[in-house]
């Protein structure tokens, strides 16, 4: 019996000795890493670098389709070792749950070494391909708040909400800066000051890829898209950009820098060109800049088809091979082939051929395998349903509201807001519609139409007959409520020619203003769309931007009162369709905007005094001064007065946001480091120059020279 007990024991220990390295969940990443690439084949290698998109596999070739003809999808696994699979359309909890556990039993059957699949999905703005998800403003209105908290709450639910339905990548945040306001994915952003891109984009990406609630499961972010893909000449999506290279370094490389030192795992190259070359040929961009200038680690994957897209489109390739050893020369990790299974045959090619070592094809293999190592999905491939009451909960779509509550910005109040008391008629189409309030990628990728928004949902007019009682008509009114707004898009389908509101829109505004009454406008849409000279016959006007599902009662709220407007302008708003520069603009440029950056009205007012600087340390106090509590969000600016290269009128310092009683105040601080005082030259490397700086804050400026 002694004996068999030994021999038993000696089995056990065999038997764990011959286990391989990458399946032992205790073993180092990197070990782990490099075992498992010495054991693979070229294929499974080039496999993992490679991406498609699930209609290649489900019965309609439909993005919302997730039923998994088995027949189509084991040879993408079994044949072309594919490693990563992406999109869909808003389903139940039980749906994605099902689909991801079946592609992921299927892969797992039919590949020799057991390499689990990642999954690819565009939450960005809340859980927005799932049916009853919580669904947040876009980040456009996050950027309006002024309070990072609410990138934080955004990336911890959509965590809470996906990470059990097999979603592991999350391809957001959008990095870009809104510095274009024709620019169709304007929305996505942060808004167009780098700074708050920055915070908001870092925060966001620590709070998905750190959430602790979604244990045993962890999330991988996307800083999209690398680099510069906001300022088309055109505004065009994926169009032509012409950006020098300082400018580059000073505008567009901060958000992602700060994403970067918040450990983002993944990045989303630009679809477009910079001066004159593509983004996913461009090794200065992809190496010098991302991996030597900035240190990222992860995995730097194309957007949709763009490999092809260096034939197709940009027609600096003669054909795939050549576009593919392009991109991979460039730096290129994984590429989103999306709809053909030609990008694994052709990168074999070239490695057999000597045009693609095998040790760049290891290189990007390594970080696709430790991003799969760091996410735990070796050790848990599968979803899981006994969490599903946690989707779409009260205490979820209450930070939603919130988000939205403080992200409306009131431009514009002649005395006749808030309304109380008062009988209330509304015009616009736009006021009886769902869909416009969120925008696109919103259970689908345009949007989808009315029908299949939440019951519970409340358009404009259904919010303000709650808020206000029976709706009226305009001559019975004490005010008349105009909603205009643009129709969802994403990308491509938002490209316009012009940036006036449609004319069906302003015939809306026109209507209202005629009744002879006071006439509150409101803006709903993802971008600044020219008003006109109506805008100036309003007694209001709010800027509602796409303040998402529970956007309706903030909208209502802030007419009456119950919500005290907080909201301020994270781009400049044009007065016009031919002429926009940002805040950031030039001193040889003038500013025409309608309405600038960081305005943005109260039902009470803040005063701001005793502005101190002592050695780099700045305080000043903030008071509300009025008779109603209020959130004032404390914008800092600084100026560099003279600078070799020309200098903006001024930048964004710091922010912070602050709720005051009546008569309450704060004092505040900012510390400002050496690196307020410099700014890169083309090469990304510090310039500091002796010399006066002002700083701004509210009402109250003070100058220092600082000498290096």
């Amino acid at each position: 019996m002694r004996f068999l007990i030994l021999l038993f024991a000696l089995f056990l220990t065999v038997g764990a000795a011959a286990e391989p390295t990458y399946l032992q969940a205790d073993a180092p990443v990197e070990e782990r890493v490099s075992d498992l690439l010495g054991r693979m084949t070229l294929a499974e290698k080039v496999g993992q670098m490679t991406q498609l998109n699930l209609t290649l596999y489900n019965s309609t070739g439909e993005q919302g389709d997730v039923d998994v003809i088995e027949e189509k999808f084991i040879p993408l696994v079994r044949d072309h070792h594919v490693g990563s699979f992406l999109n869909g359309a808003a389903a139940t909890p039980t749906v994605w749950a099902k689909y991801g556990e079946t592609i992921q039993r299927l892969n797992l059957a039919n590949s020799r070494l057991k390499i689990p699949l990642i999954y690819g999905v565009d939450h960005v703005h809340g859980a927005n391909y799932l049916t009853g998800g919580t669904i947040f403003p876009q980040p456009i209105n996050l950027a309006a708040t002024f309070n990072d908290q609410h990138a934080k709450a955004m990336a911890e639910v959509t965590a809470l909400e996906v990470a059990d339905l097999g979603h592991h990548w999350i391809f957001a945040p959008i990095l870009d800066i809104a510095v274009n306001p024709y620019w169709p994915r304007f929305y996505e952003t942060f808004g167009e000051e780098p700074t708050v891109a920055a915070r908001m984009g870092s925060t966001y990406v620590r709070a998905l890829q750190e959430a602790p609630s979604i244990e045993p499961y962890k999330l991988a972010a996307t800083a999209k898209h690398f680099l510069g893909y906001s300022n088309s000449d055109s505004g065009w999506d994926r169009s032509p950009a012409q950006i020098p290279d300082q400018y580059l370094q000073e505008f567009f490389v901060p958000p992602f820098a700060s994403s970067v030192q918040a450990g983002v795992k993944t990045v989303m190259i630009n679809s477009a060109e910079i001066n004159g070359i593509p983004t996913h040929a461009n090794p200065k961009i992809l190496q010098k800049l991302l991996r030597e200038q900035l240190g990222f680690q992860g995995v730097a994957v194309t957007d949709w088809e763009d490999i092809l897209y260096l034939v197709s489109r940009h027609k600096v390739a003669r054909d795939e091979r050549e576009a593919t050893k392009m991109a991979l020369d460039a730096g290129v990790d994984m590429s989103m082939t999306a709809l053909t299974t030609t990008f694994p045959g052709v990168v074999i090619s070239l490695v057999e051929d000597g045009e693609i070592s095998r040790e760049r094809i290891d290189r990007s293999v390594a970080r696709i395998l430790r991003l799969k190592f760091e996410l735990g999905l070796f050790e848990n491939p599968y979803p899981r349903t006994d969490r599903f009451s946690r989707v779409g909960t009260e205490a979820n779509r209450r930070l939603a509201q919130e988000a939205a509550d403080q992200s409306l910005v009131l431009l514009k109040n002649e005395g006749v807001l808030p309304l109380v008391g008062g009988k209330v008629a509304v015009l616009g189409e736009a006021a009886r519609s769902k869909r416009i309030l969120s925008g696109g990628w919103t259970l689908n990728h345009q949007g989808k139409a009315e029908e299949f928004y939440p019951k519970d949902m409340l358009t404009v007019s259904q919010a303000l007959e709650e808020e206000f009682g029976a709706l009226v008509a305009p001559k019975n009114a004490d005010l008349v409520v105009a909603v205009i707004a643009e129709q969802p898009y994403a990308e491509g389908s938002g490209d316009i020619t012009d940036l006036n509101f449609p004319a069906s829109e302003l015939e809306t505004l026109k209507q209202a203003v005629e009744t002879g009454k006071p006439v509150a406008l409101v803006v709903v849409g993802g971008r600044p769309r020219v008003i006109g000279p109506l805008e100036t016959k309003v007694s209001a006007t709010i800027w509602a931007g796409l303040p998402g599902f529970e956007g309706a009662r903030s909208i209502a709220g802030v007419l009456s009162g119950r919500i005290n407007p907080s909201g301020k302008l994270p781009f400049n708003y044009p007065s016009s369709p031919g002429h926009h520069v940002t805040v950031f603009h030039k001193n040889n440029d003038r500013d025409t905007s309608l309405y600038r950056f960081g305005h943005g009205l109260s039902y009470t007012t803040f005063e701001y005094s005793n502005l101190v600087m002592s050695g780099d340390v700045a305080t000043v106090t903030v008071i509300n001064s009025g008779k109603k509590a209020g959130r004032e969000s404390v914008l800092w600016f600084l100026t560099d007065e003279v600078g070799r290269t020309t200098r903006p009128v001024k930048r964004l310092l710091d922010y912070q946001s602050l709720n005051l009683e009546p008569g309450q105040s704060q004092k505040l601080t900012v510390r400002l480091k050496p690196t307020d005082f410099s700014y890169p030259d083309a090469d990304g490397k510090p310039q500091q120059e002796s010399g006066w700086h002002e700083l701004r804050v509210g009402s109250q400026k003070a100058r220092m020279e600082k000498q290096f």
